[in-house]
């Protein structure tokens, strides 16, 4: 399986195309969204979670729920596009004073300096559109197809924290799967 995304955090939509799913697969968009509705179940410093509803279109590669064998198009539309479309549009400005919200100072620790030193950006905009947690949704639409793919052949996936500095979640090896999935919701802590 490989995917490619594209799309910006404020541009009209994010795209996910996904190639090497078999043919003759269930795949339904509610197993997709169960995953990016929990993605937006997490905490940010924005209000974008609140302002986005984040659910996939299944535009191409599926028909009457089951997979065609051919590429996977995803589509998750971004509701707030509407307040950036002088920004984010991609129609010609006629000069560059048109050019609304340039960002010329790199963010720490994000990928702005390096991306527009690749790109030859002089605003910074054209990459952190990119390199954005908003973008992350993307990602996920495509995991969570990998996911499905896993569950017919009989893997479940699942993850937790165990430790955070010396705060640990308890492990009883004896624990079934179900019960570990059940309990990651109410986590036993040891300090």
């Amino acid at each position: 399986m490989r995917y490619l995304t594209a799309g910006e955090s404020h541009g009209k939509q994010l795209t996910t195309i996904i190639e090497g799913v078999p043919a003759q697969m269930t795949l339904l968009k509610e197993q997709i969204n169960e995953s990016l509705i929990r993605r937006q179940g997490g905490y940010g410093r924005g209000r974008r979670m609140k302002i986005e509803k984040d659910l996939v279109e299944i535009t191409s590669g599926v028909r009457h729920g089951y997979t065609l064998g051919s590429p996977i198009s995803l589509v998750i539309s971004n509701d707030d596009f509407k307040h950036w479309t002088h920004i984010m549009g991609e129609e010609p400005v006629q000069d560059n004073a048109d050019i609304k919200r340039q960002i010329t100072k790199p963010r720490p620790g994000h990928a702005d300096l390096n991306g527009a030193l690749k790109y030859g950006h002089r605003d910074m905009r054209n990459i952190l559109e990119r390199s954005s947690a908003r973008e992350t949704a993307a990602r996920v639409a495509a995991g969570s197809v990998a996911k499905v793919i896993l569950n017919e052949v009989g893997i479940d996936v699942v993850s937790y924290v165990k430790q955070i500095y010396n705060v640990r979640a308890l492990d009883h090896p004896n624990m079934t799967l179900e019960e570990k999935k059940g309990n990651l919701m109410n986590p036993l802590l040891e300090l």
